[in-house]
């Protein structure tokens, strides 16, 4: 059985249990079929991206005010007393005391588990650095159930920025409970971290690494694209070096398996060619529109609407 959700933080796709996970995915199942317009009537969300954000953002904002909820908070931390040297724990010790639940995004690791000790209001981490980002792992877990039927036993690619890749990161931890084949396709250089291999490693499953996805992806059920993230790079020479190191065009779909789903967390720059959307294959659209649902699920939960 899930654990508890009221007032739970979400912090890291560790701090859910498979149960956890699979009951989140359940209800968001649910929200996708059926509206709950009136259901967080008279709750208050924060939105506080102190990192630019389209999609996670705006679909928290939206999955709230769908669920009759209202939403205050900001985009840009440079509008907020952090500009006139305020802490972190200060800003969002006074943020809880405003609202009923906070999203946040922050470039700093760390960010979000030190906001969870200055508040006993959930928060929800939509990213800290390029450490975790935990709702987009349960989207992207509600996207490969719903095109595939199933999370386990799947052979899935995860393409291209492996090392700075916070989606990639929470990703392989929460694949660990479904017992899938894992491909990592990436420059060495943005390979993925040591403590990712370890994990993955001590839950048994299987990986390899490779350094070019034409070998790969004819085997996979799943290819989950990344781009080269610049704003993680302090030597600008490297990420021109590396940015285009994988470039996903309709050619090479001619052998893939049909039921293959291409995925990406979005924004995408090179790495998928505009082509590939009028292909079967693209999924990331549909993928960006479940974080709706997911976050919907999210929020109900923690705020003790749903069980």
């Amino acid at each position: 059985m899930p654990t508890e959700f009221k007032n739970r933080d979400i912090i890291s796709i560790t701090d859910l249990s498979k149960s956890d996970i699979l009951h989140i995915l359940k209800v968001a199942e649910d929200l996708k079929k059926k509206p709950r317009p009136d259901l967080l009537k008279g709750n208050i969300m924060a939105s506080c991206f102190f990192e630019n954000s389209t999609r996670t953002r705006l679909s928290f904002e939206t999955a709230m005010l769908r669920l009759g909820g209202n939403v205050t908070g900001f985009s840009n931390a440079d509008v907020t007393s952090i500009k006139k040297g305020e802490t972190l724990y200060d800003t969002i010790k006074i943020i809880g005391q405003y609202v009923d639940v906070i999203a946040l995004r922050h470039p700093l690791e760390g960010a979000a588990k030190l906001a969870s000790e200055a508040t006993d209001k959930p928060i929800i981490n939509g990213g800290d650095g390029a450490n975790q980002h935990p709702t987009q792992t349960l989207l992207d877990l509600f996207t490969i159930r719903e095109c595939q039927k199933k999370l386990t036993d799947l052979k899935i690619a995860l393409v291209g920025d492996l090392k700075y890749g916070r989606t990639v990161h929470s990703l392989a931890q929460a694949l660990v409970h479904f017992g899938v084949r894992l491909y990592l396709i990436a420059p060495n250089v943005l390979q993925m971290p040591n403590h990712i291999l370890d994990t993955l490693k001590l839950s048994g499953i299987k990986f390899s690494m490779h350094e070019n996805m034409e070998s790969i992806i004819n085997k996979v059920d799943i290819i989950y694209m990344t781009r080269i993230q610049e704003e993680r790079f302090t030597d600008k020479i490297e990420y021109e070096r590396l940015k285009d190191s994988f470039i996903l065009k309709t050619e090479h779909l001619k052998k893939v398996q049909n039921s293959m789903r291409i995925m990406h967390p979005l924004p995408r720059v090179n790495e998928i060619s505009p082509d590939v959307d009028k292909t079967k294959h693209a999924y990331y659209f549909e993928q960006a529109k479940n974080g709706l649902f997911v976050r919907q699920a999210i929020l109900g939960l923690l705020l003790g609407k749903l069980n």
